[in-house]
């Protein structure tokens, strides 16, 4: 009776190890959800901060839109107004300096250099500057090269006449001054500007 009676004792150890692998398979699970969950939040701290840069690159977007066309909302305004300031420069060119000595004309005239001076601080006021360019070098950004000048006496490439002046809007070309440019007279010597364009250049 006594060699067949187990000891009491032992009976809770196959207990205590399934709780054992039990707990620690518990364990090992929670820190696999805590290992998910860390990534996840990693994840969604990522496409928050992301979000939050690309709404303030839509928002400087925006912004740099808004003030270009509060800049440039006058453009097409402007080149349609070019002529007349181009005419108003012509006719007081075209005057001769006697003309000033006649009272009947000088009237005229002060009108004119008048209604210039006004368009031109209207033009100011909006940014758009009149370019006439001599002795600088040419600028195929700002200038349309219209013929060549050998034997000038400029170095190679220097705008020496100006046919028609340009106009910018602020960093913005409105119209190309037409130009005329030095030619070196050196055998061989490469072409001081590009070959004439037929269209205006642009600056985006």
């Amino acid at each position: 009776m006594n060699a067949s009676h187990q000891d009491p004792t032992e009976r809770p150890a196959p207990a205590n190890n399934a709780a054992t692998e039990n707990a620690e398979s518990a364990q090992a699970a929670g820190e696999d959800r805590l290992a998910d969950l860390e990534a996840e939040v990693a994840s969604l701290k990522d496409q928050y901060l992301r979000a939050v840069a690309e709404a303030e690159n839509i928002r400087r977007r925006g912004e740099r839109e808004r003030q270009d066309v509060a800049k440039y909302a006058a453009t097409n305004l402007a080149r349609d107004m070019l002529a007349v300031a181009d005419n108003l420069r012509r006719a007081l060119d075209a005057l001769p300096g006697e003309a000033r000595e006649d009272e009947r004309v000088r009237g005229f005239i002060e009108g004119v250099e008048l209604t210039e001076r006004e368009l031109l601080a209207g033009f100011g006021r909006h940014g758009i500057e009149r370019i006439s360019p001599v002795d600088v070098a040419f600028d195929p950004n700002r200038h349309q090269a219209m013929f060549e000048v050998p034997n000038s006496g400029k170095p190679n490439g220097t705008v020496v006449q100006c046919l028609q002046a340009g106009w910018v809007m602020h960093d913005r070309l409105l119209r190309p001054a037409l130009v005329g440019v030095a030619k070196s007279a050196a055998p061989g010597a490469p072409a001081a500007v590009p070959p004439v364009a037929t269209d205006e250049p642009t600056i985006g």
